[in-house]
Formats: structure tokens, C-alpha cells, sequence
């Protein structure tokens, strides 16, 4: 008899053993899976993401100008992988022959085959004691260009302007200061 219920507490030990030892193993199972799955959740958020951060781009046109772009992240355009969406943009443009021309703006977009970049929101131009504060600016290399528009106030040393338009060609640094309605008139305010 005693035989007997060693047999069966035995039997019964070696069933629950059997049972945490499967039972270990499944729970086990599902947490690779679950960490697999996680992992090729991360791979996957990975190859798929757009954004760069920290976007710096230099390049140099055929007359020796130079210029770089630096913005805190880029994002690639889905539709267009030539264009670049920039976030807090900051920008130098090095004439040949000339200072250099400081642009800052919250937003951009930069065209990386043609160089043409759109400035937009709180633009802020300077070139040695001017500055130039837009909400748009539109440089582009190939029309040898800057426009600055939307709420253009142009202050320097000795006067500030309010105008809606500032163009600027790059190569004669030309510069023509414009309203959009005919009937308004260029505001100028000396400091005197």
C-alpha cells in the first residue's frame, strides 16, 4: 500500500513537473515572439522614416559662390526625393566678390539637384549692417535671385523700409523694393 501512494505522489509530482516545465517553455516562446516583434517593429519604423536630423548641405554654383544650409531636421519628400522640407533653417550665402548673406527662418525647402531653397516664417536676412525680416524668401540659383516678401520690414543703420516685396539679383546685386497694389507706397522712416 505504501508502495502504491509513493507510486501515485510520485506520478503526480513528475505530471506537475511536466506541466511548469511546458508551461515554461510557452511563456518563453511567447516572449521571443513578442520580442521579435518589436524588433521588426523598430526595423521596420526605421527603413520607412523620412526624417534627418541635423541636415547640413554645401554647395558651390559655376561662379565660385557658395553656399550652406544647415537645418536642425530635414524630411524628405515622398512624392519628390530631390526635395527636402527643413525645420529652424539657418543659411549662409558667400558671394564671390561679396560678404556673406545670413538667412534664418522657423521652415524651408530645399531642392538638393538645383540648389533653390524657400525660406518661410520669421525669415530674418542680414548682410553687414543690414537686415531684411520677411515671412518668405524664395532664393534660387538657377534665376540668380532672392526674393523676400509678406511683411518685409528692411532696416539699417540710417532708415527703415516697409514694403511687401524685396528682389534681389544676385550676380549685379540689383535690388528692386515694391508694393503688390499699385496704390500703395513703400513706407521709408529715417532714424533722424
Amino acid at each position: 500500500m505504501k508502495e502504491k501512494k509513493i507510486f501515485r505522489y510520485s506520478l503526480l509530482i513528475f505530471f506537475f513537473l511536466i506541466i511548469i516545465f511546458i508551461f515554461i517553455k510557452i511563456f518563453n516562446l511567447n516572449q521571443e515572439k513578442v520580442s521579435n516583434l518589436e524588433t521588426n517593429k523598430e526595423e521596420n519604423q526605421s527603413s520607412n522614416s523620412n526624417v534627418i536630423n541635423e541636415v547640413s548641405y554645401i554647395s558651390k554654383d559655376k561662379n565660385g559662390n557658395e553656399y550652406t544650409i544647415n537645418a536642425l531636421k530635414g524630411e524628405i519628400d515622398l512624392a519628390d526625393s530631390s526635395i527636402i522640407f527643413l525645420t529652424d533653417v539657418r543659411a549662409q550665402i558667400e558671394l564671390k566678390n561679396s560678404e556673406i548673406i545670413e538667412i534664418t527662418s522657423d521652415f524651408g525647402k530645399y531642392n538638393i539637384e538645383n540648389f533653390d531653397t524657400i525660406f518661410s516664417k520669421n525669415v530674418i536676412m542680414s548682410y553687414l549692417n543690414n537686415k531684411i525680416v520677411g515671412e518668405y524668401l524664395d532664393f534660387s540659383v538657377n534665376r540668380s535671385s532672392m526674393v523676400i516678401s509678406r511683411n518685409v520690414v528692411y532696416r539699417n543703420l540710417e532708415n527703415t523700409l516697409n514694403t511687401d516685396v524685396i528682389e534681389i539679383d544676385i550676380n549685379t546685386k540689383n535690388t528692386k523694393i515694391f508694393m503688390y497694389n499699385d496704390n500703395e507706397k513703400v513706407n521709408i522712416k529715417g532714424k533722424n
